[in-house]
């Protein structure tokens, strides 16, 4: 049964794919504001394009948009680093924080955790395996993505291949599972182990047809949500 009758989430890193930036990565988030719209916004849709594109993305689309990533450091002389504040300043709503490809140290995670509180923004802090995401728990981020990397990119999804992973997961916080996957059904199948939804990347950005797999996912989570409420009655 699913663990919680929050609405689901689908959480879209963009990475820095072709797709990501541009045209075609305004495109992408417009979609997923589309799709997300369709369904009454009963699904939380998120997207989170490289920091270049925060702003225009933000102009363009209701759904909430996050940083990929930000330092660890106050404004003043830092060339090169993106303070919170910065990307506060886009409009943006929250930050992926210590993901699997720009990893932090413990106490940097902390920093941004609760500077991130002062400045009224969402954390969504990544975790390698359950036992992480529950040692990173104690720093109160909104949400903890776990992530095995040996999975990331592969197409198999950790619902499957390792669903330990999601059912192992810390219960405190909202969880979101990560790491291959690639369609709705694995969306579906990850929210009824007890996530409250999904970080994806490739599955979305190197697809053919984006728009298609956006709306797939999101109805899964959908569908996934109307059987927990249904079963709570």
């Amino acid at each position: 049964m699913v663990a919680t009758l929050k609405l689901p989430i689908v959480a879209i890193n963009f990475k820095a794919y072709p797709t990501a930036y541009g045209q075609r990565g305004l495109d992408i988030a417009r979609w997923a504001d589309s799709v997300y719209r369709e369904y009454g916004g009963n699904v939380r849709v998120i997207v989170a394009p490289p920091a270049t594109e925060l702003k225009a993305i933000v102009e363009s689309v209701e759904i909430d948009v996050f940083a990929q990533h930000v330092d660890p450091v106050n404004l003043g002389a830092r060339t090169g680093y993106i303070p919170l504040e910065i990307v506060k300043e886009c409009g943006v709503r929250g930050s992926i924080i210590n993901h699997s490809e720009h990893r932090l140290r413990v106490n940097e995670v902390a920093f941004l955790t609760k500077k991130a509180r002062a400045l009224g923004l969402t954390t969504l802090v990544c975790a390698d395996t359950p036992e992480v995401g529950a040692a990173l728990s104690i720093l109160k981020p909104d949400m903890v993505a776990v992530e095995p990397p040996e999975l990331i990119g592969t197409g198999i999804a950790v619902s499957k291949a390792r669903p330990e992973v999601v059912t192992n997961s810390i219960r405190d916080v909202v969880i979101l599972t990560g790491a291959g996957i690639s369609s709705g059904k694995d969306v579906e199948a990850a929210i009824k182990l007890g996530t409250s939804g999904v970080l994806v990347a490739s599955a979305v950005m190197k697809a053919k047809d984006p728009k298609s797999v956006l709306k797939d996912m999101v109805e899964h989570a959908y569908r996934a949500w109307e059987e927990a409420v249904r079963e709570a009655l």
